[in-house]
């Protein structure tokens, strides 16, 4: 076989499966946050600075929320890799979502949902982060 074939092959296996991770992670989220009384309005919201997971209002407060999941704890949890990088690009995201969606509510957040994949449990962090204008 071709090297370039094998290492092709090699690259779209992994990346196929991060994206099945992925969605599996979002899947348990979602459950996780309406089992807890969220109202999720939004999944994937993508701009050309991002993307936000998860959109949804949880007690009058518009909540942006970042879902990160990992099979395993040996690099770190799963929050950890929400870095400074990842917290502008969701701003930027939240904002631009604010600007171009009419919405009652006035209280706005961002949160984080930390999902281990091999258990299914996940853990909300509210207020991840805090963002000053």
């Amino acid at each position: 076989m071709n090297i370039f074939k094998y290492i092709n092959i090699l690259f779209n296996a992994k990346y196929v499966n991060s994206s099945v991770r992925t969605n599996q992670g979002e899947q348990l989220a979602c459950k996780y946050l309406k089992n807890r009384g969220f109202d999720v309005i939004e999944k994937n919201y993508k701009t050309r600075y991002g993307e936000i997971d998860i959109i949804a209002v949880h007690q009058d407060v518009l909540c942006f929320i970042e879902v990160k999941s990992r099979k395993s704890t040996e690099y770190g949890l799963p929050e950890e890799y929400v870095d400074r990088r990842k917290q502008q690009k969701l701003i930027k995201t939240s904002l631009i979502y604010c600007i171009s969606t009419i919405t009652p509510v006035q209280d706005r957040r961002f949160d984080v949902v930390s999902v281990d994949l091999n258990n299914g449990q996940c853990r909300l962090i509210k207020n991840a982060f805090e963002v000053n204008i």
